[in-house]
């Protein structure tokens, strides 16, 4: 491929230059300040803060707003949730400073727009289905993150999913998620030409601990692919 489809909100069509596309980074499941600095330092665009308790990089509100105070400007804060109470998701959005919401549970559309912000909606890739039939489900969702999991399972687990299963005629922004680190996410982006990737156990030494070098690695070879198109 030697460009990507982008069509204008007028709806003039273009095609634009390989290099001129940038995929971006969201790494996930930050949970010290440190190294959600060390991740925006490196080039990420986002960081996703995980609000699910029993996930091993789930995070207090006190340590989300530390997370989100050593960012600098620019870089967006995803709040994750997977079937959460609606009054935890309200409190979660009155105390800290949240840009996007991801919902990586079973919530319904009708859930996912009550709060009046700018959401993306994780789809199961680990079942059988048309991942279109979610976009269609979710007409109001910004973009939606593709990861390896199945309904009622959390992401995280550094598994991968079909890449040939990701539609490039979606129509809508596509992040892609399940098993990726340094040593694949390069081939990923050729195969698939997300709109984002996002990574979390593959930039670990530890659950929850980012590995600085291992950002580092996993966000040079996006940036790496781009300059080789």
């Amino acid at each position: 491929m030697n460009g990507y489809p982008f069509k204008f909100s007028s709806g003039y069509a273009i095609i634009v230059s390989a290099k001129s596309f940038r995929t971006r980074v969201k790494i996930c499941g930050v949970t010290r300040p440190e190294h959600a600095r060390d991740a925006a330092h490196l080039g990420a665009d986002a960081v996703g803060l995980v609000f699910h308790e029993r996930s091993p990089r789930a995070v207090d509100r006190a340590t989300a707003q530390a997370v989100i105070d050593a960012l600098p400007p620019f870089v967006t804060v995803v709040a994750l949730f997977q079937d959460p109470q609606a009054a935890f998701v309200r409190q979660v959005l009155s105390e800290l400073r949240i840009d996007l919401l991801q919902f990586h549970g079973d919530e319904a559309p009708e859930f996912c727009e009550g709060f009046h912000r700018r959401y993306i909606k994780a789809i199961p890739m680990g079942e059988s289905g048309d991942p279109k039939a979610w976009v269609a489900r979710y007409p109001s969702a910004v973009g939606f993150l593709l990861d390896s999991h199945s309904r009622g399972t959390s992401g995280g687990s550094g598994e991968v999913f079909d890449w040939a299963r990701v539609p490039h005629d979606a129509g809508v922004p596509l992040i892609m998620a399940g098993g990726l680190s340094p040593d694949n996410v390069g081939d990923a982006v050729k195969q698939a030409r997300p709109f984002a990737v996002d990574v979390s156990s593959g930039v670990e030494s530890a659950p929850g601990v980012k590995d600085p070098q291992l950002m580092a690695a996993f966000i040079n070879e996006v940036s790496n692919v781009h300059q080789a198109d």
